[in-house]
This record gives structure tokens, sequence and C-alpha cells, in this order.
């Protein structure tokens, strides 16, 4: 990872770490086969050093993952544009890794439990139908943090 320029907008690990768990989704990165670059929203989750997500097990997300690994993923937290100043409030935190696809049953379904109680909560009493209904068409994937900056700028 590069040397953050900008020093007084940089973020400890830790608030880097609590905007990955509260945005609201985040812009998955990967590599196409030609080497150009293709991005998608994602709603992930994150468990101590891993991030989790799932997709359907054929498309052009799942090819690239397969073929490329190597994945950015980039959480906007807070953002709001304060227009007297010209400027925007924001925290942002980028994300280096590499995908691997869960294969096995019950850790297929650990991540997308992880994954069901940030984005559904108040519905995991309906989890084990929809796991049974789902689980054989749903590809589960998670990638290892193995780079993390975060940044923010707030006026006073």
């Amino acid at each position: 990872m590069r040397t953050m320029l900008r020093k007084e907008k940089e973020m400890s690990r830790e608030d880097a770490l609590a905007v990955v768990d509260e945005c609201p989704w985040s812009v998955l990165a990967t590599v196409n086969s030609d080497g150009s670059p293709y991005c998608i929203p994602l709603s992930m989750t994150r468990e101590g050093e891993w991030i989790y997500f799932h997709s359907a097990k054929e498309g052009h997300k799942t090819d690239n993952l397969r073929n490329d690994n190597r994945v950015c993923i980039s959480c906007v937290g807070h953002a709001a544009v304060i227009p007297e100043r010209f400027s925007v409030d924001y925290e942002s935190v980028v994300i280096f890794g590499k995908a691997s696809e869960i294969s096995g049953r019950d850790d297929k379904i650990h991540a997308l439990k992880c994954i069901s109680l940030r984005y559904t909560p108040g519905h995991m009493a309906a989890f084990d139908d929809a796991i049974e209904r789902s689980l054989e068409v749903t590809s589960v994937w998670k990638i290892h943090i193995d780079g993390i900056s975060g940044k923010g700028k707030k006026h006073q």
C-alpha cells in the first residue's frame, strides 16, 4: 500500500474498521481477463480480518474472481456536501486483499449468517428456511484484509 499524502486526514486502523462495519454498502473492484478494471456495489460484512459477501454462482464478478482473485474494496461512511465551503465532509476506507470462494456447507452458512445479521437482524427467524432454499445456488466469498487505509475530513 502507498503512504497517504495527507497525513492529517488519515484514520487509525480501528476507525477505518468502524467505517467498514457501518457503511451501508461498498464497491468491489476486480480485474477482467483482459486486465481492465471492473467494479460493482456489494453488500458485505466483516468478521475479524475477513470480509464476507455472496453472489450468484455465475456472472461477471465470479468470472473475474475465479480468474484473478486480487480485489480492492471501497467503503464510504459519512458524507455530506458543505456548499458554502465548496467541500465535503467524508470518511472513506480502501481495503486490499485476495478473494477465495467458500466451499464447505458450514462455512458458507456461517458467512451468510454474518451477512444476514448485519443487514436483516430482525428476520433471523426465517434464516434457516432461506438457507435451505438458496444455499446450493449461492456462491459465498471471503477476502482477507491484507491492507486497509482510511481517511476523513470534517469541518469544524
